[in-house]
């Protein structure tokens, strides 16, 4: 197993550089810098497994969340609004009256990083420092996310952080899944029994309801295309997923299949956020990607859809932990 990297580009003073890791079986895993991001996923067949840009440097010409480390919060936050106690912090409103994705979050800055190397895995270490008022949150915050790769195709991503007031946290890995084909194409299957339905700004605003004889059931394997076509209002009002689902315990979390591939994911989430990729339509950066090209996992805690985020709330002094495993084959 080795690890490279290259600088292709230079912004705010910081290199971008893109990382190589690449195993025993054939196995490539490029990340980037900018946004801690993971770029692409190429199987010995030479398939990509991820959805990716045409080039490193399209990931910093627009935001388009691509396999970027989002946050500090990673949805909508109604209002821009947390309320805790007699306090009322305002975070930045930059989707219509909410907040969404941290503002200009920690996916748009450039991370410090360090690769490594063990007896048994190569990897890589991103840290960044997001100082306390960045986007309206509190405290000075230190994050560290760490990809991981051995020889069994497991590619693991562990994000820690510590902040020194209380503030509120709920990131995620935005990485969309293609597995060498479209998203609507591919066959899902969720540890969920329960999923969040969304309002017309895509809050949840109902509570849970049972995905039993929907177009949300995926406990066993279905094709994403099948809940697509449904006619479903909840996928017509977002024009495809874009719904937390909520995990019921059991492992592994999600398995995704393609005709020539497969990833099973496990994590320490208690939900995982499904989208499509609605929007995108061979526009900007993003050109060569479309509707439903890509689907993502979003690993984070259930979103709310009023200002009591107590969820996500962390304490001065109190360690963030996040765990996912993606194992390909």
């Amino acid at each position: 197993m080795k690890t490279s990297f290259i600088k292709y580009e230079r912004k705010d003073g910081h290199d971008l550089c893109e990382i190589s890791l690449e195993n025993d079986q054939g196995m490539t895993v490029k990340l980037l810098n900018y946004g801690a991001t993971l770029e692409k996923v190429v199987m010995s067949d030479g398939k990509n497994m991820v959805m990716s840009l045409e080039s490193p440097i399209d990931y910093s010409k627009e935001r388009n969340f691509l396999g970027g480390t989002v946050g500090r919060i990673c949805g909508r936050v109604k209002d821009g609004e947390w309320k805790h106690g007699n306090e009322i912090f305002q975070l930045l409103k930059n989707d219509g009256e909410n907040h969404i994705h941290g503002g200009n979050g920690i996916d748009t800055r450039v991370w410090n990083f360090r690769p490594f190397t063990k007896d048994d895995k190569i990897g890589v270490i991103f840290t960044l420092f997001d100082p306390d008022g960045a986007n309206g949150f509190p405290g000075d915050l230190k994050i560290k996310a760490v990809y991981e790769l051995d020889n069994q195709n497991n590619l693991s991503y562990k994000l820690t952080a510590l902040s020194d007031k209380l503030t509120i946290f709920n990131p995620a890995n935005h990485t969309y899944f293609t597995l060498g084909d479209r998203a609507e194409n591919l066959e899902l299957k969720l540890a969920a029994d329960y999923y969040l339905p969304v309002g017309e700004d895509g809050l949840p605003d109902h509570g849970m309801q049972e995905v039993a004889n929907k177009a949300f059931d995926f406990r066993n394997f279905k094709k994403v295309k099948r809940a697509l076509n449904s006619n479903d209002p909840q996928i017509n009002l977002r024009n495809g997923l874009d719904h937390p689902f909520i995990l019921n315990g059991n492992k592994p979390a999600a398995i995704l299949r393609s005709a020539d591939h497969e990833m099973v994911m496990t994590t320490n989430a208690p939900a995982l956020v499904i989208y499509t990729g609605n929007h995108f339509n061979h526009t900007g950066s993003a050109s060569n990607v479309g509707q439903y090209d890509g689907i993502t996992l979003e690993a984070q805690e259930a979103p709310s859809a009023s200002n009591d985020l107590d969820a996500i709330t962390l304490l001065p002094g109190e360690k963030y932990k996040r765990k996912i495993n993606w194992n390909f084959k």
